[in-house]
Order: structure tokens, then sequence, then C-alpha cells
């Protein structure tokens, strides 16, 4: 089994779902060119178990499928934020602290903010 997504007429990913190659071809969920496969271990072009990366990162729904990169890029988080061409994720202008505190990326003074870590509360 493979996870397909589905893209619409904008290459915007609609929905992932796990099925064979056969099962799309057979147009039982629309129209196979409007699904593309996608590797549940690919993360920022690397395959997180030592294979073989397949487009980039797994796509999720909101995602956009580029055909020219032949990847899925995740929604853009800030509008400052810039894209690696390596990755195809979205990266910070401004490096974040590299330490062991928490930040937070505040868009209108485009840095990063340390913020506290708020604990959960055990319910009874």
């Amino acid at each position: 089994m493979s996870h397909f997504a589905e893209i619409d007429q904008d290459n915007i990913v609609v929905r992932v779902i796990v099925a064979e190659q056969d099962f799309i071809n057979s147009g039982a969920v629309g129209d196979p060119r409007q699904w593309i496969q996608t590797s549940y271990n690919t993360q920022g072009g690397q395959h997180l178990l030592g294979g073989t990366a397949l487009r980039k990162n797994y796509a999720g729904p909101g995602y956009v499928y580029d055909y020219e990169r032949d990847a899925f890029i995740p929604p853009r988080p800030y509008d400052s934020w810039i894209l690696d061409e390596e990755t195809c994720l979205w990266t910070a202008p401004v490096t974040r602290p590299n330490d062991d505190k928490f930040y937070i990326w505040n868009e209108s003074d485009q840095q990063w903010v340390e913020s506290e870590i708020v604990q959960p509360v055990a319910l009874e």
C-alpha cells in the first residue's frame, strides 16, 4: 500500500489516502491524474528511515504540489518566511536561537520571542 494525495485544479492537496496504484488507476476515486504518490517517511527531502525520499515532503491537506520541483510544499506559516529550495520547507528570515528555551515567531516584529511553556493541567 502507498499514500496518494488528491490535488485540485490549483494543485492544492485536498486529501491523502492509503491505496494501491491499481485502485487509483481504476478511477474509483476520480481522475487518476489528480492523485500523486507521497511518502509518509519523507520530510525536508530526506527519507526518515534511510530510503529514497519522494517529493520532498509527505503531503497533507492544504499543501501545494509543485510540478516543476516535483515536491509537496506545506502552507506558508507567515508572510515573511522563505522557501528553502533544498527541503521545500519554509524558514524564518531570522534564525531561531539555539538554546534550551522555547520560542515563538512574532511576525509583526520579525523576530523570535521567548515564551513560557504552559504545562497541561491534569483533569481529575
